[in-house]
C-alpha cells in the first residue's frame, strides 16, 4: 500500500474533534509514507488532512474538477494537483492512484465518492480495502444501515465483512494494512 485516498468534507464539521482526526490522519500518513490522494481543496477537513500530510514530510496529491477549483478552493501548495473535468472523472483518478480508501466525516460528496468506490468493488472492478474513520461515532447510522440492508437480503454479508470501520486513526490504518480481499460475485 503505497497512497490512500481520504474521502471528506470541504467544510470541518461543528465539532473541533474532526479535524483533529483528519490531522491526526495526515500525520500517520505522512510518518508511515503514504501519500495522500484526496479531492484537492484547502478548505474543511480536506485542507487539514493535506496540510497535515505536507507538514510532516508527506506527499499529497489532489483530483480537483476544474468547475470546482475555485468554489472548493484548490490547494496551493500540494505536490501534485490534477484538474478533470468532472466528479466522475476524479472518483476514477482518484481509484486508479490509490490503493486504499478512507472516508472522513462528510456530506453528501463523501458519501458519493464512498459508494462509488463499495459499489466498484462489489462489482469487481477493485479489490482496495475501504475504512470509515467513524469520529465520534459519525458513522453509527450508517453503519446500522448496511447491517439493515444485510438483514433484509439486499447486501451479501461478506461486503459488510469487507467494510472496516474503525473510531481511532491508529486503528484504521492499522487494519487498512493487514486487510485480506475476498473474491466474491455479485450474482451468485
Amino acid at each position: 500500500m503505497n497512497r490512500i485516498a481520504v474521502f471528506c468534507g470541504s467544510s470541518s464539521g461543528n465539532d473541533a474533534i474532526y479535524g483533529q482526526a483528519a490531522a491526526s490522519l495526515g500525520k500517520i500518513m505522512a510518518e508511515k509514507k503514504y501519500q495522500l490522494v484526496y479531492g484537492g481543496a484547502s478548505v474543511g477537513l480536506m485542507g487539514i488532512v493535506a496540510n497535515a500530510v505536507l507538514q510532516h514530510g508527506g506527499e499529497a496529491i489532489g483530483v480537483i474538477p476544474n468547475d470546482l477549483k475555485r468554489k472548493e478552493i484548490a490547494h496551493p501548495g500540494l505536490t501534485q494537483l490534477i484538474e478533470v473535468s468532472s466528479m466522475h472523472e476524479r472518483k476514477q483518478v482518484m481509484s486508479d492512484l490509490s490503493d486504499a480508501v478512507i472516508a472522513l466525516p462528510g456530506g453528501f460528496g463523501t458519501l458519493d465518492e464512498l459508494f462509488e468506490m463499495l459499489t466498484w468493488s462489489q462489482l469487481g472492478y477493485h479489490q482496495q480495502p475501504i475504512a470509515l474513520l467513524n469520529t465520534d461515532g459519525f458513522y453509527e447510522h450508517l453503519e446500522a444501515h448496511i447491517v439493515h440492508m444485510v438483514e433484509k437480503g439486499f447486501l451479501k454479508p461478506i461486503y459488510l465483512e469487507q467494510l472496516i470501520f474503525a473510531r481511532e486513526v491508529i486503528d484504521v490504518v492499522e487494519q487498512l494494512e493487514s486487510f485480506k480481499p475476498m473474491r466474491v460475485s455479485k450474482w451468485i
